[in-house]
Order: C-alpha cells, then sequence, then structure tokens
C-alpha cells in the first residue's frame, strides 16, 4: 500500500499516546501562517511545541481568503492572541508566474489547469507587506491583533522580521 510506511509509524506512535497532555488550543496564544514546504519545521524553527500554537501552512505562507477565514475563527474563537507570517527563502511559489506554472502542468500531465489561480509571487517582500497589512485592517479580527511578517532563512535556519509587529 501507498501509505503503510506511515499507518505503520503511527501505530508505534499511537502505542505511547497520552493525548490527555493537550489542553486544546495554542498555549502560547501564536497562530503561525508559513508555507506548506517541507523542508520546515515550524515549532522546531520557533522553539515551539505541540500545543503551542496553530501552524496554518499553504503555498507561499499567504493570506487567501481561506487563511483569513481561518484565522477569524483562531482569533475570534480560539483563543489567538497574535498572528506570525513566516515566508521563506528559496520559496517555489517566488520562481515561476501563474501562466508558466499552468504550461508546466500542462506539458507534464495534460490538465488545463486555467481555472485555478496559483498565486504565485513575484515580489515576496512586498507581498509580505500586503498579507500584514491584510490582517491589520481586517473588519472582522482586533485592531490591536499583534501581526508580524517574517522571513525563514533555509541555508541558516534564522527568522529575520520584515514586517514589524
Amino acid at each position: 500500500m501507498h501509505f503503510d510506511d506511515v499507518l505503520t509509524a503511527n501505530e508505534e506512535f499511537a502505542a505511547g499516546y497520552d493525548g490527555s497532555a493537550f489542553a486544546g488550543g495554542a498555549a502560547r496564544g501564536l497562530a503561525l501562517v508559513t508555507c506548506m514546504d517541507a523542508r520546515i519545521d515550524p515549532l522546531l524553527a520557533l522553539g515551539l511545541a505541540a500545543g503551542d500554537a496553530y501552524v496554518l501552512r499553504n503555498a507561499g505562507a499567504q493570506i487567501t481568503a481561506d487563511m483569513l477565514t481561518t484565522l477569524v475563527l483562531a482569533v475570534r474563537l480560539l483563543g489567538v492572541k497574535r498572528v506570525m507570517i513566516m515566508a521563506h527563502t528559496n520559496c517555489r511559489m517566488t520562481t515561476a508566474t501563474d501562466d508558466e506554472v499552468h504550461a508546466a502542468i500542462l506539458a507534464d500531465s495534460g490538465a488545463d489547469t486555467r481555472s485555478l489561480d496559483f498565486g504565485t509571487i513575484a515580489d515576496q517582500r512586498a507581498r509580505l507587506a500586503g498579507d500584514v497589512q491584510r490582517l491589520r485592517s481586517s473588519p472582522y479580527l482586533p485592531k490591536d491583533l499583534p501581526v508580524l511578517g517574517s522571513l525563514y532563512d533555509l541555508a541558516t535556519g534564522r527568522v529575520s522580521v520584515l514586517v514589524e509587529e
């Protein structure tokens, strides 16, 4: 089967699991928006443990409509008190246009994906600043919600603040 490795690993994990250790929610009041890139271990990179933060991931660490909805729920109903957006260096979303992605997928599979908006990023710093502003100006979020825009360097593991709180 295609998933035997992860299902077997889960059986081993579950054998020693104690779910009562988690109260639910984000113990440190943090929602972290980051990229889906598998090279990023956001909890480890920020000194967090399971249960400390809501980790929300998508391609490019972008505040899309769906991400905004999720953050509104997290802040208004789940106790989130601050939001950190953490983009990263060498993000694939910054290396091509949507047209190039559509063409690559068409060439690879024959699938016409023009009805999808991949949200490629021409200027990562500008996109990050715009996403921070989108959260700060949202009528659905508290006006005083701390929002930080940062960049994780895949080569060094360091996080740089690009948009101050």
